[in-house]
């Protein structure tokens, strides 16, 4: 693609939209995982005995180890989320914008030769 088609998208609204809420999505996804993670390492600093608690009476598991096991499945879990939204939501607004954009190019190009 040319310079002016990355011109034309990046003065398109559905583009800005799109970055704006993508990014919205992508930082409050970030924070989720940052607390989680620093929660569990400040609990190991800070309170370990609570890590080695366990679960229920007579288990062998542990909170620390059913605790870092939940994070493993829950960032997985985050991590679809975000690849299903992506694959659903912000590339049907990319296609949008791309099209908007060869589009807009495309006339401006018929109306040059239409001028000559």
């Amino acid at each position: 693609m040319s310079e002016a088609v990355y011109a034309r998208i990046r003065a398109n609204p559905k583009f800005v939209e799109l970055v704006t809420r993508r990014g919205r999505l992508a930082w409050a996804l970030a924070w989720v995982v940052w607390v989680l993670f620093y929660a569990l390492v400040l609990t190991v600093a800070f309170a370990p005995t609570v890590i080695g608690m366990r679960v229920m009476e007579g288990s062998t598991l542990s909170v620390g180890i059913a605790a870092g096991l939940f994070q493993f499945v829950f960032f997985w879990i985050l991590t679809a989320f975000y690849v299903n939204k992506a694959n659903t939501d912000y590339d049907a607004l990319t296609a949008e914008v791309i099209e908007d954009a060869l589009a807009a190019g495309a006339a401006e190009r018929g109306s040059g030769r239409a001028a000559r």
